[in-house]
């Protein structure tokens, strides 16, 4: 897991101008390829979610594609209403099991309880949706006994 103490953030010279994978990409076309806003991704920055893989002369920030999906994950589970904290940990998790560092047994269970949190999530926004539908559908059975 990188943090703002992480290391060394390179200077890139010149401009960046395509995007195939390597390639590092300015704030604006990762706001484009996540549908995030630049505030948005700033805010996650600014709270050590994700962090700019380098800065251009100019200052820039430039963000990589694994950059780009540290952001989808925080986007995933944003609507299920984990904390900036959960989040901040389960990259940290993602990024240890992918290094293979630490306990793999209990970095998988460690997993295995974010999965659950997150599928108990997915059931109570499920309920949540159903509670909706019904009330929409009443609004509607009231819209066509009036008319």
């Amino acid at each position: 897991m990188r943090s703002a103490a992480a290391g060394n953030r390179v200077a890139c010279a010149g401009e960046v101008t395509g995007t195939p994978r390597g390639e590092l990409m300015q704030i604006g076309q990762v706001a484009e390829r996540t549908g995030l806003s630049l505030r948005t991704i700033r805010f996650y920055e600014e709270n050590g979610l994700v962090l700019p893989t380098a800065r251009s002369e100019g200052g820039f920030r430039l963000y990589s594609q694994d950059d780009v999906a540290r952001l989808d994950v925080i986007k995933r589970m944003k609507p299920l209403g984990f904390s900036l904290e959960e989040m901040q940990e389960l990259l940290g998790l993602l990024t240890e099991l992918d290094s293979d560092d630490g306990d793999r047994a209990q970095l998988l269970d460690r997993l295995r309880m974010f999965h659950e949190a997150a599928t108990a999530r997915v059931t109570a926004l499920r309920d949540q949706l159903a509670v909706a539908e019904g009330f929409a559908g009443s609004l509607a059975a009231h819209l066509d006994s009036r008319r």
